[in-house]
């Protein structure tokens, strides 16, 4: 298989603005997410500047920002916000607060106001189940299943993600996410598990060429990396 015979839509993940604008002017990725923890990484201080030009760059492919309160009316204040930015922007709202409260009502309100939302740090079938019953079908959403993190647990996440994409096909309008990717193998677990998209950092979507590589050339290209290494370092054994 090669990388381009792929049928899931690959989003970036991150929140570096310069990396984004190239990923979106090549025009492989097929959306976009964040997360706090990614704009922490980034260095983004100031969030609506940032979500502001993100958004007036990229018009016409979903593009997720998420909320950053703990309470809900202020959650729905901050959706409502966001949301402005652009039609194509999907708003990220966690399944629970930190205090373990469901943001079931929450879902509930926004999605009959029409919000395209994507519900995030999903982990279970039960909370799949909540989500949909939440979503309005006629409105476009996506559930973030972190199939990354569900496998660092000890679990398989392949059944999770299959059992989400078929209560998502029978709700309508809502997409299944394979979110927080460890591996490039995770694209092909996603594809075959029914998955509509997958998230990828900056590092994941520049190795995307290697899916499909012939393993006698990999091999080859190792030894050669290993070779070359160790001469530009000047070791010695002898």
């Amino acid at each position: 298989m090669d990388y381009n015979d792929l049928k899931i839509d690959i989003y970036a993940d991150g929140a570096d603005i310069e990396k984004m604008k190239r990923q979106y002017e090549e025009g492989f990725v097929k959306g976009f997410t964040t997360n706090p923890t990614l704009m922490k990484k980034a260095g983004v201080e100031d969030y609506r500047t940032f979500a502001k030009e993100a958004a007036e760059t990229i018009k016409d492919v979903p593009l997720s920002f998420e909320v950053f309160a703990d309470d809900f009316p202020t959650m729905e204040q901050e959706a409502k916000v966001l949301s402005g930015f652009g039609d194509n922007v999907y708003v990220k709202i966690p399944v629970t607060n930190t205090k373990g409260e469901h943001s079931t009502e929450l879902i509930r309100t926004l999605s009959d106001q029409g919000l395209k939302l994507n519900i995030t740090a999903v982990f279970t079938i039960a909370q799949v189940k909540e989500v949909l019953w939440a979503l309005k079908p006629e409105v476009p959403s996506i559930v973030s299943i972190f199939a990354g993190r569900i496998t660092n647990a000890g679990i398989d996440a392949e059944p999770i993600i299959k059992e989400t994409a078929g209560l998502c096909r029978e709700h309508g309008n809502s997409k299944v996410l394979w979110a927080s990717s460890r591996e490039l193998f995770n694209v092909i677990q996603a594809e075959r598990s029914g998955a509509d998209i997958i998230t990828l950092t900056d590092d994941l979507l520049k190795a995307l060429p290697t899916i499909g590589k012939d393993l006698y050339e990999y091999s080859l290209d190792t030894v050669r990396m290993f070779y070359n290494d160790g001469r530009e370092l000047g070791y010695r054994i002898l």
